[in-house]
Order: structure tokens, then C-alpha cells, then sequence
């Protein structure tokens, strides 16, 4: 049955992988609105074709978004009915879509978020690591990574297929004593879930002659000892600010019973870094 939509913006979630994984409202509202802004049109245009869905498509996506942003804009304030999707999965998860919301909240224009498909919870579930707290970091930079250790939560990434052996080994030189979950082709024929150290992981797909598919790469939550570890850089770093090297390495032996060798070469590589 068709429905009339009221004006505003609406998020609409799309499958990531199989086509049967949308909702009954969201196929809808794209019924039901007036033009649908999508990253790819060659790609959003197969979903419609599958449920006969004929909709003007324009795009939204990093390279166009402020120009785009005005149209929607300008076509909200006529009263306009607007959807707005990604390639796959939630909008504006990694994508420029958040700023159209920021706008969108100032102007007082009415907009929703359908519920739906969304890689990092499907990978959250299918990679067996714990579901209580959780951060998403988007694309993994190694810049980045230290600022991620102390996170009491599992980490959750996306990479691309060509890149995931590269960032395996980067990762593993930050976060080496966690486990790795790497999660592939989520919902389709050939999806998967490999799981274990990074050793292990990176040994599964470093012998195969391809990587294929979208990927889901998540880590563990730190361990006791990461956790230590990273309460003993932070001391240091507030000490180095009034004591010396040696001074320094006396105090966080005695308070972590470490060695007090290990506080002295923690002490100076964090001074040199």
C-alpha cells in the first residue's frame, strides 16, 4: 500500500549485501519521495530496478557534498520529500552525511533515520568479541592507533580488501597482544568470520592468491597488562614535565613493580617520541 510522506529528510538504510535486507518502510519511502540522493547512482539504481522502484537520482557524496547539501537544502524549504542513502548500509556512517544534519537541525526542518542494515553491528555480532562496550574508529590509521589502546571496549573497523594484510601488520605492532576478528562479505554467498592472533589471521589470508568483498576488522579490548601499561605511560608523561630521567624511572618502579631498567627506556622513549 502506498503512503504519503510528510516534507523533511529521510535516512534510509540499504542492504550491504543481500537485496532481501530492507525494511517494509524503508522501500516506502522511496516509493513515496520525491528524489533519492545516493553515493553511486549505478549502484543504487540496481536496488530500485529489483522492487520497481522509479526515482529520480542525484548524488551525495565527499567530492560533491557542499554543492549537494544546497540542493537538498533548497529542496527541503519547498516542502520537498528527500531520501537520502549510501551505497550500502547506514547513511552518514563514514560519509559527509552528518553535516547535511547539522544544517538541517539549524533550519528546523523535519528528518528521520530508518532503521536498518550497518556493518559495524552485524560485525560486532558475528566476530564473537564482546558486545557491552565498543568503539567505531572508521578506516584504521596508524597514526591514530596509540590513542586507541587505552579504549576499555572492543574496536571496530572498516578496511578495504586490497589494504587488510598492511594494516593486520600495522595493528599488530600496537595492539599485539589482542585478538583480531576479520569479518568479510557480510550477508552474501561467501561470507566469513576468521578469528585468533594476528599471527593466526594474517597467515589465513596471506595464502590466498585474492582478498575479495567489504571487510569488518575488530580487536578485542586491552588486557590487564595493555591496561597497565598504558597507566605506567601516562604517569610518565606527566613526571617527565618536572623530573628527570632517572628520577622518573625510580618513582614508576616502585609504584608498578616494574624493573626499574624497563621505567628508564619507557621513560626515554617517551621523552624522544
Amino acid at each position: 500500500m502506498d503512503i504519503e510522506l510528510k516534507s523533511g529528510l529521510y535516512i534510509v538504510p540499504t542492504p550491504i549485501g543481500n537485496l532481501k535486507d530492507i525494511t517494509l518502510r524503508a522501500l516506502e519511502c522511496l516509493k513515496a519521495c520525491d528524489v533519492i540522493y545516493c553515493e553511486d547512482t549505478r549502484v543504487t539504481i540496481k536496488l530500485l530496478q529489483a522492487y520497481g522502484i522509479k526515482k529520480p537520482l542525484l548524488t551525495y557524496h565527499e567530492h560533491n557534498a557542499e554543492k549537494a547539501r544546497e540542493q537538498i537544502i533548497e529542496k527541503l524549504t519547498q516542502n520537498g520529500k528527500v531520501c537520502l542513502v549510501s551505497d550500502a548500509g547506514m547513511p552518514l556512517i563514514s560519509d559527509p552525511g552528518y553535516k547535511l544534519i547539522h544544517e538541517i537541525q539549524a533550519r528546523g526542518i523535519y528528518y528521520t533515520a530508518l532503521p536498518g542494515a550497518c556493518a559495524v553491528i552485524s560485525g560486532l555480532c558475528l566476530s564473537g568479541m564482546p558486545t557491552n562496550q565498543f568503539f567505531f574508529a572508521g578506516f584504521f590509521e596508524s597514526k591514530a592507533a596509540k590513542k586507541l589502546q587505552p579504549i576499555p571496549g572492543t574496536l571496530i573497523f572498516y578496511e578495504s580488501a586490497r589494504r587488510l594484510l598492511k594494516t593486520l601488520a600495522s595493528m599488530a605492532t600496537t595492539f599485539n597482544d589482542r585478538q583480531v576478528a576479520v569479518v568479510r562479505e557480510i550477508s552474501k554467498i561467501y561470507e566469513e568470520s576468521i578469528f585468533g592472533t594476528f599471527d593466526e589471521v594474517i597467515e589465513t589470508f596471506s595464502k590466498r592468491s585474492s582478498i575479495k568483498g567489504e571487510i569488518v576488522v575488530l580487536l578485542s579490548p586491552p588486557s590487564e597488562k595493555e591496561a597497565s601499561l598504558d597507566n605506567i605511560n601516562e604517569q610518565i608523561t606527566d613526571l617527565i614535565k618536572t623530573h628527570s630521567i632517572k628520577d622518573i624511572a625510580g618513582i614508576v618502579s616502585t609504584t608498578h613493580s616494574i624493573p626499574k631498567k624497563q621505567a628508564y627506556d619507557l621513560a626515554l622513549e617517551i621523552k624522544n617520541a
